[in-house]
């Protein structure tokens, strides 16, 4: 190759570059929501991999928190946008979102602690804890789950939230839930591809012994009924797995309610309602292709999920810690 050949090379190459970076600056607004793949690519490389890393750090020291890192993301998103109020200590004034009823079984706090902490060490003031927790939510891939390519450049929000009842309750019937979602914008289908995220964790007794009082639900196995009673003797804080895998990011929680194991009723609910038993059926074992089809719509679920009333800009703000506003 002569040097003239050498030097057309080397100055394309040059080019290539710079027009990726003003890609990269200008693509800081690709979206209505300002989100992008590549919004710290410039401004704090590392980024992704320190949260990464902390991430799989946590989950080798502790499977179950697989679980808790992606529902940390939901209560966010669904109660008013992922604002990461959920994040936000109780004081004496406001009693914190993630001290209500409805949120007490929620933990993994410490990752995003552990991921803002370094972070602030390599890119002090620059990564957000809204974003830190919408890369932790990715966790399902390292459970074995699909890849969620959730988008950063969100800020965090200024303001507590106490209220929670956004949130669907235990006890909702299907026409209910569906309702709830549709007004956060998701379908039915959607919302029975969200719900598949219980594939890991486990339910706590008193979340769903009410349904259990007043003899069997009707729509639960007579032999999974005793089961939960039986989890139930030892006190409203035992846990009952939602399916057999709690660790693992697979389409045996759908599975279950074919079969009306469903841990809680808004679980079994969508296999009792004919609005949501085709989308159950649709993810069930019944057929080799249901778990890559559950896999995809839950993906795209949750990268909808991340985008709900993003904060930019003057909206939002990076906080310095995560646990209260600056």
């Amino acid at each position: 190759m002569t040097s003239l050949s050498l030097d057309k090379v080397v100055i394309g190459k040059f080019l290539g570059v710079i027009f990726l970076m003003k890609t990269v600056v200008n693509g800081f607004s690709f979206g209505v929501d300002g989100l992008s793949m590549e919004y710290y690519l410039l401004r704090c490389p590392s980024a992704e991999l320190i949260v990464k890393t902390a991430v799989i750090q946590a989950l080798e020291a502790d499977p179950k928190l697989a679980a808790t890192l992606v529902w940390l993301h939901f209560h966010d998103c669904f109660i008013e946008g992922c604002d990461r109020s959920v994040l936000i200590d109780s004081t004496k004034q406001n009693i914190a979102e993630k001290d209500s009823l409805g949120s007490l079984s929620l933990r993994g706090f410490e990752v995003i602690d552990k991921a803002k902490e370094q972070l602030q060490n390599v890119c002090p003031g620059v990564v957000s804890c809204a974003d830190i927790l919408a890369m932790a939510a990715r966790t399902v891939f390292w459970a074995g789950g699909p890849l969620n390519d959730i988008p950063n450049g969100r800020m965090d929000g200024k303001r507590k939230i106490e209220d929670i009842i956004n949130l669907p309750a235990p006890f909702f019937n299907a026409s209910q839930l569906i309702n709830m979602f549709g007004q956060r914008g998701f379908s039915a289908q959607e919302m029975v591809a969200l719900s598949g995220a219980h594939t890991l964790g486990m339910a706590r007794c008193a979340s769903y012994k009410k349904h259990l009082m007043h003899g069997t639900d009707p729509d639960l196995d007579s032999g999974f009924a005793k089961t939960l009673f039986k989890t139930c003797s030892a006190g409203d804080t035992a846990e009952q797995p939602f399916d057999a895998t709690r660790t693992t990011f697979d389409n045996l929680y759908h599975n279950a309610l074919q079969r009306k194991a469903g841990v809680l009723s808004t679980d079994q609910i969508l296999y009792a309602s004919a609005e949501t038993k085709r989308y159950v059926n649709g993810y069930s074992f019944s057929y080799a292709f249901n778990q890559a089809r559950f896999f995809f719509d839950f993906q795209q679920a949750m990268v909808k999920l991340s985008k709900l009333d993003v904060k930019e800009g003057s909206k939002g703000e990076e906080r310095r810690n995560c646990h209260k506003i600056n």
